[in-house]
């Protein structure tokens, strides 16, 4: 039996497995949400490094809901090379539970960080102990929604300078018909004294940044290019919107951040760092979980296997009023991706012929063709493959069939994608025809 033939079984063995799985269906009617991970990604990336005992230890020691962040913050990147992992328990999360997720901008008053604040980062993480996975979905802050209580029609951020927390929460519930379990607050400060103390976050920077808000105190000159971020111009890299692309194209620059910070963050030079980092971050986290629910929640995310993280992007588009700008969510899309993401639901791959594309910098034109050949030894067919301007790297998944499972599984098939981040984008823009897009970029 030649390679190409025994590609080709294995991979209808994956289909007629995928076909036999069968997951709970949900009704729900509802819509919103779309992409973003910034401030909030901070956090999620001190999770993902982070460990539980001294949180443990240090708990009859605290006095108030934020402290357990320095606690935590303190375990940050000590994870032994080699050292057994600690069976997996998890008492307290039993079920799957969402957590948003909010960065707020700055406040006038010195003395109280988050009243009258709005968010410019909204994120909604579904956590799953059983399958040790994270979906992460975004809200833009320029999403139009009705908010309760008589406010009316408003962007999303206002809901917290007019309610606080629990207006927007209570707000993203109705409009989505979720239940949201906890939250967690971070201050946009945190992000820049933070990156500072790391000593900077290495970012590609995919096009020249010059900007100047003086009455938002926002200024960025970045120029196009590999940058080694400081705490001022990282948080000028998120906040950045002035690109034709507005709040969506933050939104992919949040994610890319992401992964930098992720990647400092498991540097040795870090763990010396951890001390100035707890005296920093702590005054900038608020949230309701308890001591408890943060050991078991940092737990979780130990636990939580780096090939089962999906990031989504909801559908949308802009629209002006007069003087605002509004981002307006495709309904049925939007309710593919909750569906996806929040209710785990998985639509099987019926058929033998899966669509892939292929987009590809020019200096990575051999590469491509190497992909292209091993994707069709699998049985799959190319259907787009053309050069582009890019410069991240991603695996987007356009069709609800292809999972995280198909992604992890066509990895150990082929090359030069065991690195990218893995999104979930229903609106097909890459590649029209195309069930998946592998973006191979020149950075």
């Amino acid at each position: 039996m030649n390679k190409i033939t025994k590609e080709r079984e294995e991979y209808s063995v994956f289909l007629k497995h995928l076909q036999e799985e069968k997951e709970e269906t949900s009704n729900f009617a509802k819509t919103l949400l779309v992409i973003v991970a910034i401030l909030c990604g901070m956090v999620i990336g001190f999770l993902l490094l982070s460990d539980t005992d001294l949180i443990q230890q240090q708990e009859e020691k605290s006095k108030n809901k934020s402290s357990w962040f320095s606690t935590f913050i303190s375990k940050l990147s000590l994870k032994k090379q080699n050292q057994e992992k600690k069976p997996f328990t998890m008492p307290l999360f039993t079920k799957r539970q969402t957590i948003l997720l909010v960065g707020t901008d700055a406040s006038e008053n010195p003395a109280d960080p988050w009243t009258g604040t709005r968010t410019d980062t909204i994120i909604l993480l579904n956590l799953d102990a059983n399958s040790k996975s994270i979906n992460a979905i975004s809200v833009p802050r320029d999403s139009k929604v009705f908010l309760p209580h008589d406010f009316g029609i408003q962007k999303i951020n206002a809901a917290h300078a007019l309610g606080g927390i629990q207006l927007t929460k209570e707000t993203l519930e109705e409009t989505l018909g979720i239940k949201i379990n906890h939250y967690i607050m971070v201050n946009d400060a945190a992000v820049e004294k933070a990156v500072d103390i790391l000593g900077g976050v290495p970012i590609y920077v995919e096009k020249e940044m010059h900007y100047h808000d003086y009455s938002g105190k926002l200024h960025v000159n970045l120029n196009k290019g590999l940058n080694i971020l400081d705490g001022r111009n990282a948080v000028g890299y998120l906040r950045f919107r002035k690109d034709g692309l507005g709040d969506i194209g933050r939104t992919q620059r949040q994610q890319w951040f992401l992964r930098g910070l992720l990647e400092k963050l498991q540097s040795p030079q870090t763990i010396a760092r951890i001390p100035e980092l707890i005296n920093v971050v702590t005054s900038y986290i608020k949230t309701d979980l308890s001591l408890y629910e943060i050991s078991q929640l940092a737990t979780l995310a130990k636990n939580i296997d780096m090939n089962k993280i999906e990031v989504a992007t909801l559908p949308g588009a802009p629209n002006q009023k007069g003087s605002v700008s509004y981002w307006i969510l495709d309904p049925e899309k939007t309710q593919e991706v909750i569906d996806r993401m929040i209710y785990r639901d998985k639509t099987p791959l019926n058929n033998n012929q899966v669509l892939g594309g292929i987009i590809y910098a020019g200096r990575k034109t051999e590469q491509a063709e190497q992909l292209k050949e091993e994707l069709e030894q699998t049985g799959i067919t190319v259907s787009c493959f053309y050069r582009a301007d890019i410069t991240h790297s991603q695996f987007i998944a356009q069709s609800s069939s292809i999972s995280i499972d198909f992604y992890n599984w066509l990895k150990k098939k082929v090359s030069y994608i065991k690195n990218t981040q893995f999104v979930y984008d229903p609106v097909k823009n890459y590649c029209p025809k195309s069930d998946f897009t592998i973006i191979l970029a020149g950075d």
